[in-house]
């Protein structure tokens, strides 16, 4: 913001607008919002500001990019608003949810350098092309065309056939059916998710945040493809990182100015 704004001159609206790069509307809509303290009047009742309000704009447009619009305005009306430990409280909540962002990320990337890619489904099949019809449950079973049966997997993951039954109920697996046996068959794409599934849940990772995981490894068309959709999350988080230090300085400096 220009010079002016750190003068003890009373400024317009405009003024505002313009250093912020917005609409004279919007900075009465911030006003009234609470992210602004209340502005002075003039005699005809036009609003006037200080450089306090300048500094008020400043924090809340320097703490959006790393904290949201929501948040950021939660912060600013709990400052203005006197309560200061309201607003660390929503800080910290934002620094814990960046943390908890890259952990996930650090379990995926985890989890991907464990798979061997394009390996999951010929390991699981290396015993056998067929089925024993007629005889063998769906545990049982072990190869059918195309895929393998739950019973094989699920050995091959050390786990039990009721945990991928359960992966399938929250969406982390979606095997087809073998339309002579009912049998689920899991195909090359079945087994890859149920790998990085396993790799998660040994991680601590809960299903129901494995589940957008595995959903963004559908999205990317497999692990290969992910690999720059993980450059930009990762990207993502430090340009938040870089902008939550902006946000702290500028909100650092509107609580020293507010005194």
């Amino acid at each position: 913001m220009g010079k002016n704004l750190q003068s003890g001159a009373r400024l317009r609206p405009i003024d505002l607008a313009r250093a912020g790069g917005l609409s004279t509307q919007a900075v009465r809509n911030y006003e009234e919002a609470g992210i602004l303290p209340a502005a002075g009047r003039t005699p005809h009742g036009y609003r006037t500001y200080t450089p306090l309000h300048a500094g008020a704009l400043r924090a809340f447009l320097a703490l959006v990019p790393g904290h949201g619009h929501r948040t950021a305005t939660s912060i600013m009306r709990a400052v203005n608003g006197g309560g200061i430990d309201e607003a660390f409280r929503l800080i910290d909540e934002s620094h814990a949810r960046l943390l908890d962002d890259r952990r996930t990320l650090e379990a995926v990337e985890s989890a991907l350098r464990d798979l061997e890619p394009d390996r999951g489904s010929e390991a699981v099949r290396a015993g056998g092309t067929a089925a024993r019809s007629g005889q063998a449950t769906e545990s049982e079973a072990e190869f059918g065309s195309g895929g393998t049966f739950i019973g094989p997997l699920a050995e091959r993951l050390g786990i039990r056939p009721a945990t991928l039954r359960k992966w399938e109920g929250a969406g982390l697996v979606r095997p087809r059916r073998d339309p002579r046996t009912g049998y689920r068959v899991y195909d090359d794409a079945d087994v890859r998710d149920a790998r990085l599934a396993h790799q998660l849940r040994r991680g601590g990772y809960l299903l129901e945040q494995i589940a957008p995981l595995i959903t963004q490894v559908r999205a990317a068309g497999g692990l290969a493809p992910l690999e720059a959709a993980l450059r930009d999350w990762h990207a993502r988080l430090s340009a938040r990182g870089r902008a939550m230090l902006t946000g702290a300085a500028e909100l650092a400096a509107y609580l020293d100015a507010r005194g």
